[in-house]
């Protein structure tokens, strides 16, 4: 029996079914935007860990910092014993904001984490409780997170109640009529018809949808909201947890539409693959809450703030931003130049080096059936590639930005194989 799906038994067996797996190949090691499953199959990374892996599989500078603070300690819990490292990646972070002023920075473990604490702070700052958030969204799979997300199947299916005050409204992806108009319109509706825009505490967006297909909130829609903010006493979060750490070619997405929140959550390649997340605010509205009105007994570990610390220096270092303007630039290119050729691609999007494009059927409309024939034949031909979009139609592509371009070249070369499998196995 092969080791695999000998491990995939022991897994059916022992973990439930309710967390899923998008593939069945158990790694047994990784290196930059490689990896080998436990049977020495290789295969290139372009999901990094789902945007995790900018800066790659055990960078050596991140790897050298965790191994430096292991051997002095583990764990105090900040709110016990605190330590450098956490203060350190904070005032690193308060000079990156992505907003004028003074900034405060708290550390935490995870996406839901950053998501449901900045919600905490925005209520406590401006003494509201509604937060609106938009369809496509995805903030998490905790019960506050989950509220906010913008899909039902599977994230809300079968839990029950949603913690209320969460609102939504349409996300302008261009498509289908959502347009910023559209999503505008739909939130003076709702301030007619559902709350006073006066109960509202905080509008979170993420400047580019991750789950939600890879849709780019267009600069005029951000622009928009942070009017529509400012005439309310509205807070503004940006919800960078995948879009962050330099994959649209800035540090922050948001960065890219001139546009500045009140606060930025963040998580996954904040850390190079070490727990981590946090939420950069404005100091004002940081400092609201109490003391021991927020924390956690593995926030802000530092391990994770010896990689972060470690991640932030090889960003500059290394110039990944610029980096994943470049292939980003090369990768939209030849994803169109497939559309042209008449390829069941279409519609390309995305900033920097965070691409997406939907997976079409005959008719050019989007087939999310089609868009898991081809991961699942890029996995066969030893490409790890994810989907996304509210149908699952969307290929996102999260290859590190530390990955050489003959690398890049391979993996494209495989996806475009197992496009070209679609097509041959459909005619067939």
């Amino acid at each position: 029996m092969n080791e695999n799906l000998s491990l995939q038994q022991r897994r059916e067996r022992a973990v439930p079914r309710g967390v899923a797996s998008a593939t069945q190949v158990f790694i047994d090691r990784a290196e930059n935007a490689e990896m080998w499953d436990v049977e020495g199959n290789r295969y290139i990374d372009f999901a990094g860990g789902i945007a995790v892996l900018n800066t790659g599989h055990r960078n050596p500078a991140v790897m050298d910092a965790v191994q430096h603070q292991l051997d002095r300690f583990t764990h105090t819990a900040f709110q016990v014993c605190p330590y450098e490292r956490y203060v350190q990646l904070c005032e690193r972070l308060n000079a990156l904001a992505p907003f004028d002023g003074e900034a405060k920075t708290i550390l935490f473990t995870t996406g839901s984490e950053a998501t449901e604490n900045a919600v905490k702070i925005a209520r406590v700052a401006t003494g509201r409780s509604a937060v609106i958030a938009f369809g496509g969204g995805f903030h998490g799979r905790t019960l506050l997170a989950s509220a906010m997300t913008g899909k039902v199947n599977p994230y809300k299916r079968g839990f029950g109640p949603m913690p209320g005050e969460v609102y939504h409204a349409p996300f302008p992806t261009g498509l289908n009529g959502a347009s910023i108009e559209a999503s505008m319109a739909a939130m003076q509706q709702m301030f007619a018809a559902d709350l006073e825009p006066e109960r509202v505490a905080a509008i979170i967006v993420e400047p580019v949808q991750g789950e939600g297909g890879f849709h780019v909130a267009p600069p005029e829609f951000l622009i928009a909201l942070r009017k529509l903010c400012d005439d309310h006493g509205i807070l503004l979060i940006a919800d960078e947890v995948q879009s962050g750490f330099a994959r649209t070619g800035t540090l922050f997405a948001v960065e890219n539409s001139g546009v500045q929140p009140d606060m930025v959550c963040m998580a996954k390649s904040l850390a190079g693959g070490f727990p981590l997340s946090g939420v950069i605010g404005r100091a004002e509205v940081m400092d609201a809450v109490e003391p021991g009105g927020l924390g956690g007994t593995y926030a802000g570990s530092p391990l994770g703030c010896a990689a972060a610390l470690a991640v932030l220096d090889v960003i500059e270092k290394d110039g990944l931003c610029a980096r994943a303007l470049a292939i980003g630039q090369v990768m939209k290119d030849r994803l169109i130049g497939w559309t042209k050729a008449g390829m069941p691609v279409a519609n390309v999007r995305g900033l920097g080096a965070m691409i997406g494009f939907d997976v079409v059927d005959a008719n050019g409309k989007p087939d999310g059936a089609r868009c898991k024939a081809v991961t699942r034949a890029a996995l066969e031909k030893g490409l790890i590639v994810l989907s996304c979009g509210t149908g699952g139609e969307a290929i996102r592509i999260l290859v590190p930005l530390t990955a050489d371009d003959g690398l890049i070249d391979e993996g494209f070369a495989i996806l475009a194989d197992a496009l070209a499998h679609l097509s041959v196995s459909e005619a067939a």
